[in-house]
C-alpha cells in the first residue's frame, strides 16, 4: 500500500493555506531504491512523474515503464553517466558544476532543461553552487546553450520540518534576485518537509518514502 493519496491531500492542503493553486506544484515520486512493481503500483494510481538518482537504476525502470511516464534525474551525476541519463529524462535537478554543464550539452538533439543545484548549508558532503556563484553559473550555462529552468536545493538535516523554512525561503529569494523570466522553478522539499517547502514557494517537490515507504536498497 502506498501513500500517494495521502501525499496528494497534504499537497492540496498546503497550497490552500497559502492561496496557491494545486496545479502550481509538481509532485515527483522518488522511486530510487524501490522495485519496479512498486513503481507500477503508484503508476496505476495515476502518478506519471518519477525521479531517480542512479543512472543504472533509471535505465532499468525506463525500459519497463510506459511511454507516458516522465522521468527526472535528481541525484549527483558523473560526467561519464550523462549519455545514459540525458536521453531518458525531461529534467535534470542536479546540475552542480560547470563541467557537468559542458557534458550535458554533448549529444544529439536539444538538451533537456536543468535546475542549478544550490548549496545553502555549510555541509562538506553536499554538492552545488554557492549562492554567490549562482548568477555566474547561470550566465555560463546560457552561453553554452543549457536551458536552465530554475534552482534546486537540499537543506541541512532538520529535527522538525519547520527548520527548513529558512532555507526554502532563501532559495526563493535567490531565484527572485536572478530576475530571469525562464528561471522559475524551485525544486525543494522532500517527504519530511514538503508542506513547508510548498508554503515557501516550491514548484517541484521530491517525495519518496511518504509514497513508497522505506527504501529496499
Amino acid at each position: 500500500m502506498t501513500g500517494l493519496s495521502e501525499v496528494e491531500q497534504r499537497i492540496t492542503e498546503a497550497c490552500a493555506r497559502v492561496g496557491r493553486p494545486r496545479e502550481g506544484v509538481q509532485l515527483v515520486a522518488v522511486s530510487k531504491g524501490h522495485p519496479a512493481d512498486a513503481v507500477q503500483a503508484v503508476y496505476q494510481q495515476g502518478q506519471r512523474v518519477f525521479g531517480e538518482s542512479r543512472a543504472q537504476e533509471l535505465a532499468g525502470k525506463y525500459d519497463l515503464m510506459g511511454p507516458d511516464v516522465v522521468w527526472h534525474f535528481i541525484g549527483p551525476l558523473q560526467r561519464n553517466k550523462v549519455r545514459q541519463v540525458r536521453p531518458a529524462v525531461s529534467l535534470l535537478h542536479s546540475l552542480d558544476r560547470i563541467e557537468l554543464a559542458h557534458a550535458w550539452m554533448k549529444g544529439p538533439g536539444q538538451a533537456p532543461p536543468v535546475l542549478l543545484q544550490v548549496k545553502l548549508g555549510a555541509e562538506a558532503s553536499k554538492h552545488g553552487f554557492e549562492p554567490g556563484q549562482t548568477e555566474e553559473a547561470l550566465m555560463v550555462c546560457e552561453s553554452l546553450g543549457v536551458p536552465v529552468r530554475g534552482l534546486m536545493t537540499i537543506p541541512p538535516p532538520a529535527t522538525v520540518p519547520e527548520e527548513g523554512r529558512h532555507w526554502f525561503g532563501t532559495l526563493r529569494e535567490l531565484r527572485d534576485q536572478l530576475d530571469r523570466p525562464d528561471v522559475v522553478d524551485l525544486s525543494m522539499g522532500m517527504s519530511e518537509d514538503f508542506e513547508v517547502a510548498i508554503e515557501e514557494g516550491a514548484t517541484i517537490i521530491r517525495v519518496g518514502s511518504a509514497i513508497f515507504g522505506p527504501r529496499t536498497t
